[in-house]
């Protein structure tokens, strides 16, 4: 589910997907980084810039989209 601007709702990321985000020193570029999440910093149910995450790397940023089977480069 996808809020109003396409980005995706809390309930819909769990510690262990996988994700796009973009960080906060991305944001005027709009590039992203893929990686798994380790902990949702957001409390509430979604949020207009997206709801930010911590990777299992340690980066910081918010979910720009959460990666599928479907949504990999073989598809």
């Amino acid at each position: 589910m996808a809020t109003k601007n396409n980005n995706p709702r809390r309930f819909a990321i769990q510690p262990g997907s996988r994700v796009d985000i973009i960080t906060k020193a991305d944001q005027r570029s709009g590039k992203t980084v893929q990686g798994t999440v380790k902990e949702i910093l957001t409390n509430t149910l979604s949020h207009p810039h997206g709801i930010k995450v911590r990777l299992t790397d340690g980066q910081v940023g918010r979910v720009h989209m959460i990666i599928t089977e479907s949504s990999g480069p073989d598809k």
